[in-house]
C-alpha cells in the first residue's frame, strides 16, 4: 500500500483570487500548494489535503505521515511573544493570506502533537518547522536583524529554486543521514526558532547561527526552516517522510 500523507493548509477569502464573482467574495476557501502534494505523490506517497475541520486526533489515526506546511507567522501568544513585534496584521482576517491566523495555529498543533504522541512521520517545512518548535514551549525570533546571510530576500522568491546559503548538520542526526554535511538551501523567512521546545534539539544552522534544522531524536519527526518543496534538486526529506510512513504499514499477506 502506498502511504496516506496529510498535508495542512491555510483558509483565505474568496476574495484574495482575481476575477473570483463577487458573489463569493465573503466565503472561505481552502489554500493548498500543490508543490507538496506533486512531491509526496513522487516519492510515493497518497497526498491527503486536510482541511482546519480536519485538526482532531482522529485524523491523525487516518493518515500515516503528516506535513506542516509554510505561511504566515505564528501567532505570538504560542509563544510568548509579542504583537507588536511581527511585522504582519495582528488579527486573524482572512481577507489576507499575510494575516495572524490562530485558527490555523490550533488546527496545526493538534494534528502535530497527536502525530509525535503516535509516532507518525512529521515533516515541518518553513513555517512548519516553527509551529513544531511554538508546539512544544519553544520560543521564535520575531523578527531576524540583518546578518551576512540573506534568509528574506527582496528580489526572489522561493518558487524560482534559487539556492540561497549553505546549512551545516550535526553529525549523528537525522538530518545529517539526509543531506550529509552540508547543503545549500532556498530562504523565504523572517522569523526562526530561539529557544528550542520541548525534546527538540537543533541539527542544521545557517553560518550565521540561524537554525535551519530541528528534531526529536528517537522519533521521526524533522523541521527544516528552508522549502524542500521548492528546491532546484530534489530533497530527500519527501522520500524519507514517506519511505518511514511506508515502513510502519502492516505487510499484506499473500
Amino acid at each position: 500500500m502506498r502511504p496516506l500523507v496529510g498535508i495542512t493548509g491555510r483558509r483565505l477569502q474568496a476574495s484574495v483570487i482575481g476575477h473570483m464573482d463577487s458573489r463569493y467574495a465573503e466565503r472561505d476557501i481552502d489554500f493548498f500548494f500543490t508543490d507538496y502534494a506533486s512531491k509526496v505523490a513522487a516519492a510515493g506517497g497518497i497526498p491527503i489535503l486536510l482541511p482546519y475541520e480536519a485538526g482532531c486526533e482522529d485524523t491523525v489515526e487516518r493518515i500515516d505521515a503528516l506535513v506542516i506546511t509554510g505561511g504566515q507567522d505564528v501567532h505570538p501568544a504560542m509563544w510568548g511573544g509579542s504583537v507588536e513585534d511581527t511585522s504582519v496584521p495582528a488579527d486573524s482576517s482572512r481577507s489576507s493570506g499575510f494575516a495572524l491566523d490562530p485558527d490555523r495555529d490550533v488546527y496545526e498543533s493538534v494534528l502535530l502533537r497527536a502525530a509525535i504522541e503516535r509516532s507518525i512521520p512529521v515533516l515541518g517545512i518553513c513555517r512548519g518547522h516553527q509551529l513544531l518548535n511554538a508546539a512544544r514551549g519553544g520560543t521564535l525570533i520575531p523578527d531576524l536583524p540583518p546578518t551576512a546571510v540573506e534568509h528574506y530576500p527582496s528580489d526572489s522568491a522561493p518558487t524560482d529554486g534559487r539556492p540561497e546559503h549553505t546549512v551545516t548538520f550535526e553529525p549523528g542526526s537525522l538530518a545529517h543521514s539526509l543531506y550529509g554535511p552540508t547543503r545549500i538551501v532556498n530562504s523565504w523567512h523572517h522569523q526562526a526558532v530561539d529557544r528550542c521546545g520541548d525534546g527538540l534539539i537543533v541539527t542544521g544552522s545557517a553560518s550565521d547561527g540561524v537554525v535551519e534544522a530541528i528534531e526529536i531524536p528517537g522519533h521521526p519527526v524533522l523541521g527544516v526552516q528552508w522549502h524542500p518543496e521548492w528546491q532546484v534538486t530534489p530533497d530527500p526529506a519527501f522520500h524519507w517522510l514517506v519511505a518511514t510512513a511506508q515502513h510502519r504499514l502492516p505487510v499484506a499477506s499473500a
